[in-house]
């Protein structure tokens, strides 16, 4: 269905980003990989998804909270493939405090990598979009852009700010055969939330498996977790014909949460 596409996804070597890549791929989309991790692991997972698919594959290590870098990624990523068609902007950090004991410094890093990079990529990757006539912009979000938790105002005021990007995009770019929208996952086993349950663990002096029922089953009415292999599909049906119409819209993919 992408056969000639070329799609950015950022934070795309491990968990949701890495799902997303993959699904995309087997589509017939070309991949921007993107992300932090060991160099030969990285290789080996861009190897990996270019012989799976036969696509190309390459890989870009900016640093998302860089507009610069950011930046730079884009015109390279155009540079070699004309475009860049869809942009998936997924990359995310955590950190878990109450306000008053909240470092400044880790504030401005969560705002930085999980809101202000998809503004820059998003701003740098349009022009682009517009000439072709298509593009599609899908921005991760989470249940946390729709509803907050105590002790994660950075990553709560992050993923409502990328709401809110995700409409002002959609109305910017009306009629253009753009569309933009967010992707609102629940729990999702990704490093990020395994390291979570075992920080939970750790205090309560309960197992693993204990922690990671019990955080699931604390918002989600299913008591499972999305899989980034589902957040993928959801990432491709956007990117049919089927979803032209669909733009601006926060879609929930979390297990019943936003049900509650």
């Amino acid at each position: 269905m992408l056969k000639g596409k070329t799609a950015l996804v950022t934070g795309s070597t491990s968990g949701i980003g890495q799902g997303i890549a993959e699904a995309l791929a087997a589509e017939g989309a070309n991949v921007v990989l993107n992300g932090f991790g060991e160099a030969a692991a990285i290789e080996a997972l861009r190897a990996q998804i270019a012989a799976d698919n036969g696509v190309t594959v390459t890989y870009d290590g900016a640093d998302m909270s860089k507009p610069a870098e950011i930046a730079r990624m884009v015109k390279d990523a155009e540079g070699r493939f004309g475009a860049i068609d869809i942009l998936v902007n997924n990359a995310g950090i955590q950190y878990v405090a109450p306000i008053e004991e909240f470092p400044d410094d880790r504030w401005d890093a969560v705002i930085a990598i999980n809101l202000s990079s998809a503004f820059h990529a998003t701003k740098a990757a349009l022009p682009a979009m517009r000439k072709k006539g298509w593009g599609r912009v899908i921005n991760i979000a989470s249940a946390h852009g729709l509803a907050a938790s105590a002790n994660k105002s950075a990553y709560v005021a992050a993923k409502h700010g990328i709401v809110g990007l995700t409409k002002v995009t959609a109305l910017e770019t009306g009629g253009s055969g753009i569309t933009c929208n967010a992707i609102c996952p629940g729990w999702v086993l990704t490093p990020l939330v395994k390291k979570q349950i075992e920080d939970r663990a750790k205090t309560s002096g309960k197992s693993y498996e204990e922690e990671k029922l019990a955080l699931v089953a604390e918002k989600t009415p299913s008591k499972d977790f999305s899989t980034p292999e589902q957040i993928g599909g959801l990432a491709v049906f956007l990117c049919s014909a089927s979803a032209d119409q669909i733009t601006g819209a926060p879609l929930s993919i979390d297990g019943g949460w936003m049900a509650q």
